[in-house]
């Protein structure tokens, strides 16, 4: 190793003997090797950019959601297929049991309490209902209640590809400041996970964070207030973390607002993202006495592969809930496109859409995804093509030094001969010179591309995305074209005769 450093060391003082010409033959390899950082940046920000973009419009959601509505039949209009709710035999003692608890015959020290769940549309409810212990007329989730924690658990471990789940339950809510009575706000309340922000790419938190999963897990009573909420309960612009707001009677902290990072998604009154809060599905559960969910959200990783993957869904879903091939699903199985594409449709067109939606949806996202990844691909692949063309002109400067090196060393070259130099020994020194020469010239331009995609982004807002492999494949490229450059001086010099060369002038 010693020996090598020693030449590296001797061939950079070789080069320094004629400053400006090495400084000019570095300064094309700089300028190279920097344009080939610079636009590799620029590729691979882009490309990060389109993919964000695609999962900020949802392009790998998939939302499943409870309940299923029957094909209209005839003498009938359309039901909701809810396998779920058929009801199981119970026993008599079971049948009986009340809201309050009750002694059982011969065991004093035995007590029943609620046997069902208010979500089980065919349960006989002989108890206090939700709505009637806490107030409020909207609890519960109706006939079509399908879909449970388990079913997300499934989806999360058993299929390949999915990047998150997020349960949800979805109600309408009335919030009341715990201070002041006369401010209220009837909004919508979504039941979740904590995964859900980052489902949601486009969100932000000018106050406060999202659920913890800790939180979801013990069904701790905490709120995150849409923009719309927090701006309507305590004024815009004013911190709402720590206060507590009343729903169905309970006191809930405030721990976040979250808001949009897109000018394309603004918050509005009515909407279904800023016009709303969020509380864990759990809580929700416990003091509804639920066991369902309205929806399941999932993301995919590539946005490429929601239409095979929801049709995974739907048939591990059909497993699991016991559906044979003449029973219709207890549920839905939509991806984004299917949800935007069906908006503001007659029933009858939307019909029609939704029996050809696997080739429109392969249209409007998947190969518009493919569409956009291989556009880049090829602005990637010019970019680097324009790059690696400057760095074949700095390798071309670094061919001309060493043949005027050459001409200029002549005598010494000879003189090293007679002294018992071989001729591969002549040649490897011009080499390591072009190395030494491509090297340096190398990490200066790397280190300028990263200054200048920096600069880039920060001035034009570019995506940019500087890469540690980048750089090193850029050096590795200019000290590979030093090596071809150093080929022909390197073999004409080592070809020089030693006579010759001592009597040059």
């Amino acid at each position: 190793m010693s020996v090598i450093w020693h030449l590296v060391i001797m061939a950079w003082h070789t080069l320094m003997r004629n400053k400006v010409q090495t400084l000019l033959a570095m300064l094309g390899v700089t300028v190279g090797v920097g344009a080939l950082v610079t636009s590799m940046a620029l590729g691979k920000g882009a490309q990060e950019a389109i993919k964000e973009q695609l999962l900020a419009a949802g392009a790998n959601m998939i939302v499943v959601n409870s309940g299923n509505y029957q094909v209209e039949r005839a003498g009938a209009g359309g039901s909701p297929a809810d396998h779920a709710a058929i009801s199981k035999p119970r026993s008599p003692i079971l049948q009986t049991a009340q809201w309050q608890s009750r002694p059982i015959p011969n065991f004093p020290n035995v007590k029943l309490y609620r046997t069902h769940f208010e979500d089980d549309p065919m349960a006989e409810h002989d108890h206090p209902i939700a709505s009637e212990r806490l107030g409020d007329a909207m609890a519960g989730l109706g006939a079509a209640a399908t879909l449970t924690l388990q079913d997300a658990q499934a989806i999360r471990e058993q299929l390949d590809g999915i990047e998150f789940v997020a349960s949800g339950v979805h109600e309408n809510a009335r919030l009341t400041l715990a201070d002041d009575e006369r401010k209220q706000w009837f909004t919508r309340l979504h039941g979740t996970e904590s995964q859900l922000p980052v489902i949601r790419s486009g969100w932000i938190f000018p106050y406060g964070r999202f659920l913890t999963a800790g939180q979801v897990r013990n069904a701790e009573q905490v709120m995150v207030l849409g923009k719309v909420v927090a701006d309507r309960l305590f004024g815009e612009n004013v911190n709402p973390v720590g206060q507590t707001l009343l729903l169905w009677n309970q006191e809930f902290e405030v721990i976040g607002v979250v808001g949009s990072r897109s000018w394309a998604s603004q918050p509005v009154a009515g909407d279904d993202q800023f016009d709303a809060v969020y509380i864990p599905v759990t809580t929700v559960h416990s003091l509804l006495n639920l066991s369902k969910l309205n929806t399941i959200t999932v993301t995919t990783s590539s946005a490429g592969e929601t239409s095979i993957i929801a049709k995974q869904i739907e048939e591990l879903l059909r497993v699991r809930h016991g559906i044979t091939e003449q029973m219709p699903d207890d549920f839905t199985v939509r991806t984004q496109s299917a949800q935007l594409l069906g908006k503001g449709l007659a029933p009858d067109v939307a019909r029609i859409v939704a029996g050809n939606l696997e080739s429109i949806e392969a249209l409007t996202i998947e190969q518009l995804a493919a569409s956009l990844q291989r556009a880049n691909s090829t602005m990637l692949a010019l970019l680097a093509g324009v790059a690696t063309v400057s760095l074949l002109v700095g390798g071309i400067g670094v061919m001309n030094l060493l043949l005027l090196s050459v001409t200029q060393r002549t005598r010494e070259v000879g003189l090293r001969m007679a002294m018992g130099a071989r001729s591969r020994d002549i040649a490897s020194q011009f080499v390591l010179e072009a190395i030494v020469l491509s090297v340096v010239g190398g990490l200066v331009g790397a280190t300028g591309g990263a200054l200048i995609s920096e600069t880039l982004e920060q001035l034009f807002a570019w995506s940019t995305e500087v890469s540690f492999l980048s750089m090193v494949v850029s050096i590795a490229v200019a000290a590979l074209l030093g090596v071809i450059a150093s080929v022909y001086p390197a073999h004409r010099a080592a070809q020089l005769n030693p006579i010759g060369a001592l009597h040059h002038e």
